[in-house]
């Protein structure tokens, strides 16, 4: 049965708040209406600094996207499929820009998979083509915004040209101490467990670390997010519910939100709204509910 897209539910902020917001929209994911007097006035309220507008409560500390339906976006409108990925990412600066605003430390994107090579030739192309113009035109505003650029996913059979781009991002702002913008590029999960799964066995057979020693602690620091937290909220655009090999092993415990709105839409907004479903559920990790009391 199809939702109302014009239904409007409150949802008492907590009490010492004594703020209400509305949500409204079609489905689980709508708009916050009036979300900018909620920054001012729940903040005030608790006595602390303003949350970010739109907000009712703070973000999550890592979220990651599966950005998914350029090529959906583009058919429907009778455009090349390139000219969705270069919307894809326009998309993709608004949510940097979004995480930013929002307070968000750790933004995980899967911007292309190690099962992408599969596509045709001509499109692979223009990926590689858009990584390479997004890199130069957009690590330095990156950079004077304090993003840190982190690169997880398999560097080996890269062209030396993309490669060096990818160094070169993580080189100019390992420094920086704001959003940590992690890119999943040539990036599958479970080729990442392979890879670490072997550099344990090498540290194993090498002696330098017994196998009855290798914990859950010791797969994530052979991952490549090693030092990353694991992702709080997964959301996936175009309404497809699959993790599509994303972060296999460091998603187990996260919420996953879909939207129906395909990547070139995904706005500020879409983000927000997102964070806000992220807030009503109930993360127990195995326990029992926090909310029972």
């Amino acid at each position: 049965m199809e939702s109302d897209p014009d239904f409007r539910i409150r949802f008492p902020l907590p009490l010492d708040a004594g703020v209400n917001w509305t949500w409204q929209g079609r489905g689980a994911l709508g708009r916050i209406e009036g979300a900018r007097h909620i920054e001012a006035e729940a903040g005030e309220a608790r006595g602390g600094p303003a949350l970010p507008a739109g907000l009712a409560l703070p973000a999550p500390a890592h979220v990651a996207i599966i950005m998914d339906g350029n090529g959906r976006w583009a058919a429907s409108r009778g455009l090349p499929r390139v000219e969705g990925h270069r919307r894809g990412v326009e998309a993709v600066r608004r949510a940097v820009r979004s995480a930013i605003d929002l307070r968000v430390a750790y933004l995980t994107i899967y911007s292309f998979s190690s099962e992408n090579w599969r596509r045709p030739p001509t499109e692979v192309a223009d990926l590689m083509g858009l990584l390479k113009l997004f890199v130069r035109r957009d690590l330095a505003d990156l950079h004077r915004n304090d993003v840190r650029v982190r690169i997880i996913g398999d560097r080996e059979g890269l062209t030396p040209d993309i490669v060096g781009l990818l160094d070169e991002a993580e080189a100019m702002t390992r420094g920086n101490a704001g959003l940590t913008l992690v890119v999943a590029f040539n990036y599958g999960g479970r080729q990442e467990i392979v890879r670490a799964m072997r550099t344990l066995a090498r540290a194993c057979a090498e002696g330098r670390v017994a196998a009855e020693a290798i914990d859950s602690d010791a797969v994530a620091a052979a991952l490549d997010t090693a030092g990353i937290p694991d992702p709080d909220l997964v959301i996936r655009t175009s309404g497809e519910m699959r993790l599509s090999n994303f972060l296999t092993w460091q998603t187990a415990y996260a919420e996953y939100v879909t939207t129906p709105a395909l990547w070139p839409d995904f706005d500020h907004e879409a983000f927000v709204a997102a964070i806000g479903e992220y807030h009503r559920r109930d993360r127990r990790f195995g326990g029992l509910s926090g909310k029972t009391g």
